[in-house]
């Protein structure tokens, strides 16, 4: 791996992402602590407490199986305020479009990203619009910018997870990576369609049910879930056992990783949550999620540990272990 040059890889999500943001991103422009790096800011305003956060998308093609680049612009950011547990409420959104990209498509692309905002409860309330020359972008850019804010004192964030914390998956992984995939190489995905959509209402429920026994939440998006899982791992200095068989994965996108050489777990996913509950409300955790349409396949598939502070145990199903790492190199380009 070359030190001098910025590779796809750094765009995984994965560990060479972290490289770059730990070696040279995060200590130029902020400086914010490894703890401290969540899917948005905790910001305060007098009496309020809110959720701040920014996400760029350059997904191909921009119109797949279950979404579009502007649908999955609305649920991403708004997803990265629920993992804070704030209701979002405002949403900027930056376009940066390619000289020839159609109208038709365009115009196809914000109705979809309209729709996701007034499915989210959201509104957009400003942005901006650039058009570059042909050759200087692929199609199409969104950048969006969420505003959410915390009704509750709960400390929801990626460093706190607890010994004996149950981990709980709120369905199957890989169904957006593949269905991308699939669209992008021509591929039959049996049906696979993107599951992007709005983790709000899961999230409410959980906080509803279980209150100050919910640590940590997280969407895991690009690398999948096994890198969310080594980032929360690492940031809450603790370590975590997975049961393969209990991951829930549908056989279509199990036929279509294997097909491709892929692991479903290093996946993308634009519409799960891992959520980490205190021992004895998990039950409760795991019946309010599966209560939400979006939750229904909910399962609990590990614990938190003492020891070995940011390690990841999977116990296979032919009853071995081995270690999760974050995903290296660049599985799935362009695939958020």
């Amino acid at each position: 791996m070359r030190d001098d040059l910025i590779l796809l890889g750094h765009g995984s999500g994965g560990r060479m992402s972290h490289q770059l943001l730990d070696d040279l991103i995060v200590p130029v422009i902020s400086g914010l602590g490894a703890r401290e790096q969540n899917d948005a800011a905790l910001l305060e305003a007098g009496d309020t407490r809110l959720a701040f956060t920014t996400d760029g998308y350059v997904v191909d093609p921009p119109i797949f199986p279950g979404g579009s680049i502007g649908s999955l612009a609305v649920h991403g950011t708004v997803n990265d305020l629920a993992m804070m547990g704030a209701r979002p409420l405002w949403l900027a959104c930056s376009l940066i479009i390619e000289e020839g990209f159609r109208r038709e498509e365009l115009a196809a692309i914000l109705a979809d990203l309209r729709r996701a905002a007034d499915q989210s409860g959201v509104q957009v309330v400003t942005g901006d619009t650039k058009v570059v020359p042909r050759g200087k972008a692929d199609r199409l850019y969104i950048t969006t910018s969420g505003v959410g804010v915390l009704e509750h004192d709960l400390a929801i964030h990626g460093a706190n997870a607890q010994i004996g914390d149950r981990i709980i998956l709120s369905g199957s992984v890989g169904d957006h990576g593949m269905a991308v995939m699939a669209a992008r190489e021509q591929l039959d995905a049996g049906g696979v369609v993107s599951d992007s959509a709005p983790l709000w209402g899961m999230v409410e429920s959980v906080m509803e049910a279980v209150g100050v026994g919910l640590h940590v939440l997280r969407d895991p998006t690009r690398g999948g879930v096994a890198t969310t899982l080594k980032e929360i791992a690492r940031q809450s200095g603790v370590t975590l056992t997975i049961d393969e068989a209990a991951i829930p994965i549908k056989p279509q996108v199990k036929g279509l990783c294997g097909i491709l050489g892929l692991d479903p777990l290093y996946v993308a996913n634009e519409g799960k949550l891992l959520a980490f509950v205190a021992p004895d409300r998990a039950d409760e955790a795991l019946a309010a999620l599966r209560r939400q349409p979006l939750g229904s396949d909910a399962a609990i598939i590990g614990t938190v540990e003492q020891g070995g502070a940011g390690r990841v145990r999977l116990q296979t199903t032919v009853g071995g272990m081995r270690i999760v790492d974050m995903l290296a190199g660049e599985q799935l380009p362009r695939i958020c």
